[in-house]
């Protein structure tokens, strides 16, 4: 299982994962742009979401994808990276905004919690982390 990611800035101007609870921080290259790592953590990862640590709806989403035995890559902005995703992801997106969380699933931007709850009413949403390799097609229920 996956724990959450934390970005905290460093005293150099990088930026420093955090896996909770049981890995140590990871370093990541001061060179590395903000909106080249938020692009690299989207490629990297089959379910990513992307949130402010204010945000209580990423719980929700989390809660949801858990649920179907999926383990997101949970990566919390600071205020001044919230404006680099817009860059990131499907050739520039939205923003995470001022309160919803961010979902991304095999790369592509899906949205925040109402377009996640909106894709597993109408049952995409498994086929989708199928696809993106997040959830093995004899390990759900749908």
């Amino acid at each position: 299982m996956q724990g959450v990611r934390r970005c905290r800035p460093l005293s150099e101007g990088g930026i420093r994962l955090e896996l909770s609870p049981t890995t140590s921080p990871l370093a990541i290259d001061v060179e590395e742009t903000t909106e080249t790592r938020i692009q690299r953590l989207i490629s990297e990862n089959p379910v990513v979401i992307f949130s402010r640590s204010s945000c209580c709806m990423c719980h929700v989403m989390k809660h949801l994808l858990t649920s179907i035995n999926v383990h997101p890559t949970v990566i919390q902005l600071d205020d001044h990276e919230i404006p680099a995703l817009t860059a990131a992801g499907d050739g520039g997106v939205s923003s995470v905004g001022d309160s919803a969380p961010a979902v991304f699933i095999g790369g592509e931007r899906v949205g925040g919690p109402e377009s996640l709850v909106a894709l597993h009413l109408s049952g995409h949403l498994v086929p989708k982390l199928i696809e993106a390799g997040a959830l093995r097609k004899d390990s759900c229920s749908q």
